[in-house]
């Protein structure tokens, strides 16, 4: 008998059982307690046992540390029995705090107790669930959908309650439930989607989301649909003025706005993570979540001019090819976009250098910025170029470090991603929910110390769409506390 063989078997079963407990806890949290459990970002909630050790073995080489399942069973079972706020939580932070600091305490429970001290009790956190509309259905709006029906829970956060859009036949709604539930870059949808004609909605994962047939938004009463005070997220990016998008609030119910695109100069565009907290969410009933672009550069900026300082530079975007473009050569209103975008890499402008000064007006008159779209569906990469105000004088390690350590802990976890593969390619992106990745392997410092190339990796669709998710949710005050 080949022992090898039968004690690898034995080990693996022994994981498969201990990730099967781990799945089972962290689910009585999230539907029981609103307390999500993640590893590093990655969610364990509604993951195959095998998904759940390649996560544990992912963050072995992502952290440098020992990430054992026997210790994440340990801590998700007993954050079963601590009374805990709506919150999320990343095992991955715990399980390196624990390492560091286990022999100050007595066992994990005691441990959990002192870290997570400001989450116990209901009433460390007030959450009012808000209704959401998506006006428009097209590539941005059916993600939004995915993520807000796979990730709905109980309902206390976010609630998806229509989708309006212009009717374009009589199988108008059995298309769009196709559309919603097979997408050919994103694959099928996790869960299902039904068609109910008789009230002309669609049932997504437990969620009834009413269909509305408008042209424009005086024609609706969103109240008619038991929608009140409703979120509208505007995926069309045909307005982007305040005056524009104030259309918005002549139909009942609609409280607030925010558009999933760059704005004009009378609303401010947001990156979250970066500056939403400059925003008067009290106040202010127009957002913008900027764009796709913008969400990925920003985060790279910000840790760039907070550690050594931006003299000047240039980024450049290889972006997949959009909608907007023809997919053989037709006439276009703009230069270039008019040739085959499956066949050509095309040359085009991008507002993210004058977006990204919106964000850091300091950097205004320093900043280019120029783009290529190319014959790819999906995932993007931006090429910064900065020269630095202060030396880097560890070179390339040191520059890594920063943003390895920026996507293990603090404020920026959600947003940058850090991948360490040589055989890193775009499609490798697809899926990310980070608003951008730093392409470790390639990242330059010159032997002055004093420019530094970095490439970002970024879904431009999915990993931008989480972006606007989260920014939803800290207009609509239902973010939980967090642990990362």
């Amino acid at each position: 008998m080949n022992t090898s063989f039968s004690s690898e078997l034995k080990n693996w079963v022994s994981k498969e059982k201990l990730a099967l407990e781990l799945i089972t806890h962290a689910s009585t949290l999230y539907f029981d307690k609103n307390v999500e459990l993640v590893l590093f970002r990655r969610k364990l909630v509604d993951k195959g046992v095998t998904e759940v050790i390649n996560d544990h073995a992912y963050a072995v080489t992502f952290a440098k540390i020992q990430v054992s399942l026997e210790n994440s069973v340990q801590f998700a079972k007993a954050l079963c029995a601590m009374d805990l706020a709506p919150a999320k939580i990343d095992l991955g932070r715990l399980e390196k705090e624990w390492q560091q600091e286990s022999t100050d305490y007595s066992n994990i429970e005691s441990f959990l107790h002192v870290k997570l001290a400001n989450f116990i009790g209901l009433d460390k956190i007030t959450i009012k669930a808000k209704d959401i509309v998506l006006y428009g259905f097209g590539r941005i709006g059916r993600l939004a959908a995915r993520i807000l029906s796979e990730k709905v829970g109980t309902g206390s956060q976010l609630r998806l309650k229509a989708i309006v859009v212009r009717k374009k036949g009589e199988d108008d709604l059995v298309k769009r439930a196709s559309l919603l539930r097979k997408d050919s870059v994103h694959g099928n949808i996790a869960g299902t989607v039904d068609v109910d004609h008789e009230n002309n909605r669609l049932l997504v994962n437990g969620n009834a989301i009413q269909v509305i047939y408008a042209n424009h938004p005086s024609e609706i009463d969103y109240t008619a649909y038991d929608i009140q005070d409703a979120l509208i997220i505007d995926n069309m990016g045909i307005w982007k003025d305040r005056e524009a998008l104030s259309q918005h609030f002549e139909a009942k119910g609609a409280s607030q706005v925010l558009l999933t695109a760059p704005a004009g100069d009378d609303i401010a565009n947001v990156v979250y993570g970066i500056n939403h907290k400059g925003v008067d969410i009290d106040n202010e009933t127009i957002f913008s979540a900027a764009s796709c672009t913008t969400n990925c550069i920003a985060p790279i900026l910000k840790l760039v001019e907070d550690n050594y300082g931006i003299t000047d530079g240039h980024i450049e975007t290889i972006h997949a090819y959009t909608n907007d473009q023809n997919l053989i050569d037709n006439f276009h209103k703009k230069a270039r976009r008019g040739r085959s975008a499956a066949l050509n890499m095309v040359l085009t402008s991008t507002g993210a250098a004058k977006a990204a000064i919106k964000i850091f007006p300091h950097l205004k008159g320093k900043l280019t910025a120029s783009a290529v779209r190319v014959p790819t569906p999906n995932a993007s990469i931006a090429i910064l170029g900065l020269n630095l105000k202060n030396k880097v004088t560890g070179g390339v390690d040191e520059m890594n470090e920063i943003f390895r350590q920026a996507a293990l802990t603090g404020n920026l976890v959600e947003q940058i991603g850090f991948a360490a593969s040589e055989e890193h390619v775009s499609t490798d992106v697809v899926g990310n929910t980070n608003a951008t990745e730093i392409d470790s392997l390639n990242t330059i410092v010159a032997e002055s110390g004093m420019r530094t190339v970095l490439y970002a990796w970024y879904d431009n669709e999915f990993g931008y769409t989480n972006q606007v998710i989260r920014y939803a949710k800290h207009i609509a005050k239902v973010r939980r506390l967090t642990y990362y």
